[in-house]
């Protein structure tokens, strides 16, 4: 029997990524709250946001999972990527749950 183990992602906040993106540039595990109005199904993205800072996402590859919602805190698994608006985190998984799960 073979074990395999996985390290597991760290996890961060908006802000600890948004204040030196290219240093966190690739796969990366985010956390945030949706930022209320920013979400968008005709581009399939919303807003991540911090205490000060903000990060768009493109979620058209994942399917959301219940309790994705304006206003909560979730944590987003994806690709950190320069886009010629700027920065963009591409979805791979979209995790939702008690908000006090993703605090500091």
């Amino acid at each position: 029997m073979m074990f395999l183990s996985i390290e597991p992602q760290t996890q961060y906040s908006i802000d600890e990524v948004m204040t030196s993106p290219d240093s966190h540039e690739g796969d990366i595990h985010l956390r945030g709250q949706v930022a209320i109005g920013s979400v968008d199904t005709s581009s399939t993205s919303f807003e991540l946001t911090g205490q000060t800072h903000s990060l768009r996402v493109d979620y058209s590859g994942v399917i959301v999972p219940d309790g994705f919602e304006e206003g909560h805190t979730i944590a987003v698994k994806g690709n950190l990527v320069t886009h010629s608006d700027g920065w963009l985190l591409e979805a791979h998984e979209i995790q939702t749950g008690c908000p006090s799960k993703y605090s500091e």
